[in-house]
């Protein structure tokens, strides 16, 4: 629901986090492989290069094509081996984009486009809410999607799905979800309203998974946009942020007679949250939602922390055909940022959504509105209005090492009603992330 605009002046300050181990078990076997999340489609094939003209939302700047970068005299250079068609590097709060390469380029999504899924649903359902599968409910899932293993008839609960949703990139919890939202294509429309108000006028919706189809397109900088925005919710960060964790199997019974219910363990196919044979952990990481289509390439949105500063990092089809080579140039580029903050002038500037109130001028951001930043919903908790005091681990799964970037010198609740001003930030809450 819009909000009355009263304007609340505030500073920020990011307090010190506090640093919590957490056990991690392994009960049955992890799904350790990143699994392509559809097959291609022939009509949807993007085209080797930039078109001439794309959209100035943001910035002039981030409409051309090409690398957008302005480097101070003690700033680092951009790592040179990264080969993704598009890319961009911004800081999280303050929205201000370091660098970017083609970052409205309008491209296939894949599974990153669950982040814009998420952000949309899931204020609508509590967490403890239970559903059980009906067969409509997994109809019309795209061959060769990323599974988690949702069966008929079995009942499970909402938390249950988004964990499908977030760790296996599971197209059958996409579409239960998107089924006790309505349909597929209501909750195609309720992305696409919600990524007009989030002002990613790139994106255009036509599954909720991300599964290729034609005519579905992103872009960096939405992709970003859908992120910042997700990760204003606590169930968003938590979610994003879990390594690992136990998922419902299928219901059995045994030769006499007794049922039984086992659960069996999922882990997250972000390589940077998780590690692989050839990609370590990254410093700080904390999520957010990585793809891989035939037609869309690799796909990756990063979020990490280091020193107090939160950075974002999309990352669109590397050309280069490495193993896990979409993490490699995401942790590159995170490097290079965490090392540039400073020291570089902004080329361009993440909008807020229509509904925060930047404070700003008049003219001074064009781009800039004001309505609702969240997504609405009579079910449910809304998206975290306060920081929460401590790292909270999403129930039946472990964030491995957690943190909570915990705000001090005022809260982010909406007072009275009123529009917080934030003077052209639009600070995070608190986020879960990975420290070592």
């Amino acid at each position: 629901m819009p909000v009355t605009k009263k304007i609340i002046r505030r500073s920020m300050l990011v307090t010190s986090a506090t640093l919590l181990s957490l056990s991690l078990t392994t009960t049955a076997p992890v799904f350790a492989a990143d699994k392509p999340s559809s097959t291609p489609s022939p009509t949807a094939s993007p085209s080797a290069t930039p078109p001439a003209n794309m959209s100035t939302v943001g910035g002039a700047r981030l409409g051309q094509a090409g690398t957008q970068v302005d480097l101070g005299a003690s700033a680092p250079v951009l790592p040179k081996d990264v080969t993704a068609r598009s890319w961009i590097v911004t800081d999280a709060e303050s929205g201000d984009v370091l660098a970017a390469h083609n970052a409205h380029w309008r491209l296939p999504p894949a599974s990153t486009l669950k982040m814009l899924f998420a952000d949309t649903v899931l204020p609508k359902f509590p967490k403890t809410e239970q559903h059980k599968v009906a067969v409509t409910d997994l109809s019309g899932i795209g061959a060769g999607s990323s599974m988690v293993g949702i069966k008929e008839e079995e009942t499970y609960t909402v938390h249950d799905l988004w964990l499908g949703v977030f760790l296996r990139s599971g197209n059958d919890a996409v579409h239960v979800l998107s089924a006790m939202n309505g349909g597929v294509e209501q909750t195609v429309k309720d992305m696409q309203a919600h990524a007009e108000d989030l002002q990613a006028l790139d994106t255009h919706v036509v599954s909720p998974d991300g599964y290729d189809q034609p005519g579905q397109v992103s872009s960096a900088y939405d992709l970003t946009l859908f992120a910042r925005s997700g990760l204003q919710k606590k169930d968003f960060r938590e979610y994003c942020s879990t390594v690992r964790a136990k998922f419902p199997g299928e219901t059995k019974k045994n030769d006499k007679g007794k049922t039984t219910r086992e659960s069996f363990e999922i882990q997250n196919t972000n390589r940077l949250l998780t590690g692989d044979t050839d990609v370590s952990t990254y410093q700080g990481i904390a999520g957010v939602k990585n793809g891989n289509t035939t037609n869309a390439g690799a796909t990756f949105t990063g979020v990490a922390e280091r020193n107090g500063k939160v950075l974002l990092v999309t990352v669109m089809n590397p050309e280069k055909d490495e193993h896990n080579e979409v993490y490699k140039e995401a942790a590159r580029l995170l490097d290079w940022g965490f090392g540039a903050t400073g020291k570089v002038t902004p080329v361009g500037e993440l909008v807020p959504p229509k509904g925060v109130d930047t404070g700003a001028q008049a003219g001074a951001n064009a781009s800039a509105g004001s309505n609702t930043p969240v997504s609405t919903g009579d079910r449910g908790a809304k998206a975290s209005s306060k920081p929460v005091a401590a790292s909270a681990t999403a129930k039946d799964g472990s964030s491995g090492i957690g943190i909570a970037l915990a705000i001090a010198g005022g809260l982010l609740a909406l007072v009275a009603g009123a529009v917080f001003l934030v003077n052209r930030r639009w600070p995070l809450p608190d986020l879960m992330r990975r420290r070592h």
